[in-house]
């Protein structure tokens, strides 16, 4: 059975997925300037801020918002090299993987009300 802690943590992953959504879309959006990348940008963002806000309900705010900007950098960062033709390398790739243990050292670490 879910509880309320495993559900707050959920949602941080998903407002994370979402904030690589928003990231892409608001360079896919060239400044606002196309129509349907800025709707999607809205809509991730939207989306992604109002489940961690539910989050913070049970989790604390430090690791909470560090999951969600990791979550968010990481997923922005492959996107880009795998989707949209950004530089790879032995560095970036190093430094996502990184990022990706400090969110799960972070996750695991436990946060709760």
């Amino acid at each position: 059975m879910w509880e309320a802690l495993d559900m707050a943590w959920l949602l941080v992953v998903v407002a994370g997925i979402l904030e690589t959504g928003f990231a892409v879309c608001l360079k896919l959006s060239h400044g606002f300037t196309r129509l349907w990348p800025t709707i999607a940008f809205a809509a991730f963002a939207l989306g992604s801020f109002g489940l961690l806000t539910l989050s913070l309900r049970k989790l604390d705010v430090g690791p909470a918002y560090a999951v969600w900007t990791g979550i968010g950098a990481a997923g922005t960062a492959i996107y880009g090299m795998v989707f949209l033709g950004d530089v790879v390398s032995t560095l970036k790739l190093v430094s996502i993987s990184l990022v990706i243990i400090g969110v799960i050292g972070l996750q695991i670490s436990g946060s709760a009300h």
